[in-house]
């Protein structure tokens, strides 16, 4: 592996506050990913935005109003993590798939392979920038795009498992699952589109909790505990 594309969802970013931000957190995160960087990996990193809006969960505004929102939390995401990042000594840059006045650039696939070019950590931000399509669409749609050779999803739970394993105590857990069976039986790795365009493009997935120790290095180095997908 040498690109890596990783999505940080909300929900990891704000720790136990369950809304906004834990720096210390995001500062693990950033440790981790200075050292792979170091290492001569190229990253690239996708937040989702649960830390600010859950779009679904309010039936009282308009859908793609309730999205836009949504791709704005994560735009926010991406700058406090980006400005994180660059206070621990690396260098980043954010792109989304619309104007942000000075905030941002727009994404380009060129622009991307640039700036990975300059060792820079490059954050897409702003999902796919159309409503009715969630983060998780959009980080398999970058990985495409860019050529990546894996995505890391890091989230609140270590791995994949056949049932919900805060309701369900004998949920058993895959240490590996190909994407066919994660569709046929929608194990909810990713969603339904997201699962399609990984399968459609053999984009490998690994899952794994964020809040193990040095999580992201094992997922990248190979010696870790959860769940690795296959195409």
């Amino acid at each position: 592996m040498r690109r890596i594309l990783l999505k940080l969802s909300g929900e990891a970013l704000a720790g136990e506050r369950h809304t906004g931000f834990d720096e210390e957190t995001v500062r693990g995160v950033a440790a981790q990913v200075k050292e792979l960087v170091e290492d001569g990996y190229e990253i690239g990193i996708v937040t989702g935005g649960g830390n600010f809006w859950r779009g679904r969960s309010s039936e009282s505004i308009d859908r793609t109003k309730a999205d836009q929102i949504g791709m704005l939390a994560t735009v926010m995401n991406c700058i406090y993590v980006s400005e994180i990042f660059r206070s621990m000594g690396m260098k980043t840059s954010i792109l989304t798939p619309f104007e942000c006045g000075s905030f941002t650039k727009l994404f380009s696939k060129d622009r991307a392979n640039k700036y990975f070019e300059k060792g820079m950590v490059v954050f897409f931000a702003g999902g796919t920038g159309h409503p009715y399509f969630s983060t998780d669409t959009g980080v398999v749609l970058r990985a495409v795009e860019v050529e990546a050779d894996v995505i890391l999803l890091a989230k609140s739970v270590d791995g994949v498992y056949d049932a919900d394993p805060a309701k369900t105590a004998n949920a058993r857990k895959y240490e590996e699952v190909s994407i066919d069976e994660v569709i046929a039986k929608n194990l909810q790795v990713v969603d339904m589109t997201a699962s399609i365009l990984a399968r459609d493009n053999k984009m490998p997935m690994r899952v794994f909790g964020l809040g193990q120790p040095n999580s992201i290095v094992e997922a990248v180095k190979g010696r870790f505990s959860g769940t690795k997908v296959t195409v």
